[in-house]
């Protein structure tokens, strides 16, 4: 498969900064597996950038863009001290900074990375996907197994504990009991939930 140095992309008025090409799940619905690009940005990285390569392709106009969103076809955290750097820069300049996960950050960090987090981003999406551990191991196919259904949870709570604008997202094919599901679980955390249409088709 062809690899590019696609280190941010546009869509939808955002700048999208794609710090990696792995990821801690292996989601049996992810655009990914489909396809080699999204909305035609070619996101399989050749290599993975450092903060200055990233940072090279802001814009000096930081209001040019609505936020400044960390997101590829990898997991961002699991590039922690780059996407600090780059968030932290980008708050500084005043940009509107949000990250899009899985939530397992802290796992894999092995600690809670919430205070880092909250340096260096406002706002933050984590990818609840399922009502319930079982059903969430078999879509997403966690590194950490059923472990890592409770982990985003507390990752979420912590973080939305610290100030940042949390919130869990669910693809509405999961159902309407389920929604209501996850609803009482993002209750539960102190977030809100999303629910968001089914991308069939990227390209």
């Amino acid at each position: 498969m062809e690899k590019f140095e696609t280190f941010t992309y546009e869509l939808d008025g955002n700048l999208y900064i794609n710090l990696t090409s792995k990821c801690s799940n292996d989601c049996t619905f992810c655009v990914r597996n489909e396809h080699s690009s999204y909305f035609g940005h070619k996101l399989w990285l050749a290599r993975e950038p450092s903060a200055s390569e990233v940072l090279a392709r802001i814009p000096q106009d930081i209001s040019r863009y609505k936020e400044y969103v960390f997101c590829g076809f990898g997991e961002p955290t699991l590039r922690l001290p780059v996407l600090l750097e780059i968030g932290k820069e980008l708050k500084k300049r005043g940009a509107t900074v949000r990250l899009n996960t899985n939530g397992q950050g802290s796992m894999t960090a092995g600690r809670d990375i919430s205070a880092d987090l909250a340096q260096a981003v406002d706002k933050i999406n984590v990818s609840l996907n399922e009502s319930n551990a079982e059903d969430y191991v078999k879509l997403c196919r966690p590194a950490y197994g059923q472990a890592a259904f409770a982990g985003l949870q507390d990752f979420a709570k912590k973080c939305a504990a610290r100030g940042i604008n949390v919130w869990f997202s669910v693809v509405d094919v999961i159902g309407e009991k389920k929604i209501e599901e996850c609803r009482k679980i993002a209750q539960d955390c102190g977030v809100s939930l999303r629910v968001r249409p089914y991308i069939a088709d990227s390209e």
